[in-house]
């Protein structure tokens, strides 16, 4: 069957991305948008999907939609479920349309009340990730700008926290004085671990540790490269530190892409703690897909 029945969407706040499904599961196309929820008024949401859905519309009316476009700022607010609670909802937020037979399903985020924490989107990938990993117990790590710690069991979540590691590096790379001294891109993986050991052994003194990026290159010429894989050997090692809890003899796992991802494997694998990857893409498709299915039954 080639023809669409439905419509899966990933829309965050810088991009959208849309999948034509089949009565089966089956991913028949994929299109994507730059409009993202930052630049978007509730009002404006619906054009975007009718523009970049198009002829998908013609039998594909039903939508169901995670990330950003369920936040307060968003097309309409999905209220967040609060952890404990099912990975997959009981229920979806339906956004206001006026095109004829157009229905759209939001899923809701979830929030914890202590210590207060919020996620949007990463419940997707959890979804996804039980839905093909049947009966896990255990943690997921999800890098990114703020990388979430999940404990989940008995298909909930149970709790989480969230470090804002990601946004601290572009942040201190980018917009502090150690913005001299960073790459672009590149790696020292033997710099990027001993950084981590440190942060772990005293995390306290990362503040001092990490002027010490700058004093490097200015008194030893220490190369950008290697102060690039410096300072997220110290980030991740400080957030290793404060996350041990989650993940000190526990079953974990990472979802992410692979380059976000490939850090906290090798920072996890020193600490003795395998942890396997599941992409991140693949996950959000396989937590909507589970969200329709729990909304066609």
């Amino acid at each position: 069957m080639t023809t669409p029945t439905w419509l899966a969407a990933d829309w965050g706040t810088s991009n959208m991305r849309l999948w034509a499904m089949g009565a089966c599961g089956a991913v028949l196309g994929e299109r994507t948008s730059d409009k993202g929820m930052g630049d978007l008024n509730p009002n404006a949401f619906e054009g975007v999907l009718i523009d970049v859905a198009g002829d998908w519309l013609t039998s594909a009316r039903t939508v169901v939609a995670c990330g950003m476009v369920g936040s307060r700022q968003g097309w309409v607010e999905a209220p967040y479920q609060t952890a404990p609670c099912a990975v997959s909802p009981d229920t979806m937020v339906q956004a206001p349309t006026t095109h004829e037979d157009l229905i759209v399903h939001i899923i809701p985020g979830v929030r914890q009340t202590n210590p207060a924490d919020v996620m949007r989107g990463e419940e997707t990938q959890i979804a996804g990730f039980l839905a093909q990993n049947d009966g896990w117990d255990g943690v997921l790590c999800l890098p990114g700008t703020h990388t979430k710690w999940v404990h989940v069991s008995a298909g909930e979540i149970v709790s989480f926290r969230t470090f804002m590691t990601g946004e601290m590096f572009a942040l201190l790379s980018g917009h502090s004085v150690l913005r001299h001294s960073i790459a672009d891109c590149g790696w020292n993986e033997d710099t990027f671990l001993t950084a981590l050991s440190d942060a772990m052994s005293k995390p306290e003194a990362l503040a001092a540790r990490l002027f010490s990026i700058r004093a490097g290159q200015l008194v030893a010429g220490t190369d950008t490269v290697t102060a690039r894989a410096h300072l997220s050997g110290l980030l991740i090692g400080a957030e290793l530190a404060a996350a041990k809890p989650y993940w000190l003899g526990q079953r974990v796992a990472i979802i992410g892409a692979d380059a976000v991802c490939a850090p906290y494997v090798s920072g996890l694998t020193a600490q003795g703690v395998p942890a396997p990857r599941a992409d991140a893409t693949t996950m959000t498709l396989a937590g909507i897909k589970a969200a329709h299915a729990l909304l066609k039954g």
